[in-house]
């Protein structure tokens, strides 16, 4: 029942089973007892962790977001939810039974119990949260944990039917991020040879391109303006690209134009019926999840683990649980983890068409899926336009407006003010590298008229500039994530 296969094979009612199952015994056994956060909220709020029994009874528990994970004054506050046991806990939480047998296990296998103990619960590893808004957050790993990173990602590998000789190139910014050790572990753990290079921070565009043509990957994994800088540097150099069948994308949102995008410059190369496709994950879940590969690059949802977690989708404005189908904010909750453990945490995501039960229509997986169409809830902030078109803008539709544009090939957006003036009118100005050959002045026109169509507010001025300049100002080399839209407007 365990087995990847097995889980993929359940029914709706098999999974609400699992997960309430599993639910319960990881409230009961690990998070009420060992978890310093969780323990004094649970005292305070009279929550019996008894009564945690179905997925339902999640609403007892408070939602917490990120701030709650963040406190200037201590530093340290991370810590409070990292599983702390000790045997004062052990003996008064666990059942009798239980600790016999693990202490006989241990003693069979020549272990000390406090090894296995520290092996199952101690702080080994470390990731960040990128820290775009705030200060970043550390989450920690067990080894425990680590096997968890290792068998989400190995299902990610088998979910893009990648072959046990064929080859992956892992192209995500090395950095103590999510993406990159996913993808790292994940390969190591399906017995596939991937050579992780750490992007272009750390090879350079020039240094990736050798690797890639000397290893040819059949799949290749990373940033979405990554991947795309580099295969249309390997286009200007007129490099056959043929032996490349899968392209994953991750850390930002994949539209289906965008892949169609990539595709092109692929179907150029040589490469013909390539599958591009997405993923999703956050540093707080420690775990990442993928599209499967589908034809004229639609999406089937993310593939989820529902023996290792529990999505809820809730109203952003009232923190109300909604039906899994319908569209709300994602909230997570774990089932499985060991150091770093979070029960109901708001992603800050808002996903359109929630989660979907049944069999995928493409790979016939029973398991949960996600919608891909997610946007963060922080882009909707009010970002004080009302002098320009007295329109709120969701800084999601500027970036799927523009990278679905054939004839840009890269772009940044700035927001700024009339004359560096706190008190003046917003400024938005487009800086745009068209593809060669490009009608600059029709293309212009292009953008205006798509972008008021789709934010209702048009550019103060759209700028071309070269691809040399438009890298540099995307920081595509030298940073973990692009700067796609600055927002340099001076403070009052």
């Amino acid at each position: 029942m365990n087995s990847w296969r097995s889980i993929t094979s359940l029914t709706y009612n098999q999974i609400k089973e699992l997960q309430n199952h599993r639910l319960h015994s990881f409230i009961n056994t690990h998070v009420y007892p060992f978890s310093p956060y969780y323990a004094k909220l649970f005292d305070e709020k009279k929550i019996d962790p008894r009564q945690i029994r179905t997925k339902e009874d999640l609403k007892r528990i408070p939602l917490i977001c990120k701030s709650d994970l963040i406190d200037k004054d201590n530093p340290q506050k991370f810590k409070d939810f990292i599983l702390q046991p000790d045997k004062e806990k052990i003996s008064r939480y666990w059942p009798k039974s239980r600790v016999l047998t693990l202490a006989a296990r241990s003693f069979i296998q020549g272990h000390r119990l406090e090894n296995d103990l520290a092996r199952e619960y101690r702080p080994v590893f470390m990731t960040f949260t990128t820290g775009t808004t705030n200060a970043p957050v550390p989450f920690m790993y067990s080894r425990y944990d680590l096997d968890n990173l290792n068998i989400s990602g190995a299902r990610m590998v088998g979910l893009f039917d990648v072959k046990g000789e064929e080859r992956i190139m892992n192209l995500f910014p090395f950095a103590p991020h999510l993406a990159f050790w996913q993808t790292f572990f994940g390969a190591i753990e399906a017995d596939i040879f991937a050579l992780s290079t750490g992007g272009g921070k750390v090879m350079g565009t020039e240094g990736n391109l050798t690797a890639l043509l000397r290893i040819k990957p059949s799949t290749v994994l990373g940033v979405p303006s990554y991947i795309y800088h580099l295969l249309r540097f390997a286009q200007d150099k007129g490099h056959d690209l043929s032996f490349i069948k899968k392209i994953v994308l991750g850390a930002a949102k994949v539209t289906t134009a965008y892949k169609q995008k990539l595709s092109d410059i692929l179907s150029a190369q040589g490469a013909r019926n390539v599958y591009i496709f997405g993923t999703y994950g956050f540093t707080e879940a420690r775990s990442a999840w993928a599209e499967c590969p589908v034809e004229n690059h639609l999406s089937s949802g993310y593939h989820l683990y529902p023996d290792k977690e529990i999505f809820e989708i809730i109203d952003p404005t009232t923190g109300e649980v909604k039906d899994d189908s319908e569209d709300g904010e994602i909230v997570y909750t774990s089932l499985d983890s060991r150091a770093s453990v979070m029960l109901r945490y708001r992603t800050g995501d808002f996903v359109k068409g929630g989660i979907t039960h049944g069999p995928c229509p493409y790979c016939g997986r029973m398991t949960l899926r996600l919608s891909s169409d997610i946007t963060r809830l922080s882009d909707n902030k009010d970002m004080h336009l009302s002098k320009v078109k007295g329109t709120l803008v969701n800084l999601s539709h500027f970036a799927e407006v523009l990278s679905g544009i054939p004839q840009v090939d890269e772009w940044q957006l700035e927001i700024r003010k009339h004359k560096n003036d706190p008190y003046e009118v917003d400024e938005l100005v487009v800086y745009v590298t068209s593809q060669a050959g490009a009608n600059q002045s029709a293309l212009s026109q292009l953008i205006k008229d798509k972008l008021t169509g789709a934010t209702e507010v048009s550019p103060n001025e759209i700028k071309f500039i070269p691809l040399d300049e438009m890298v540099k100002r995307l920081e595509l080399e030298t940073a973990n994530k692009e700067k796609r839209i600055l927002d340099i407007r001076p403070k009052v």
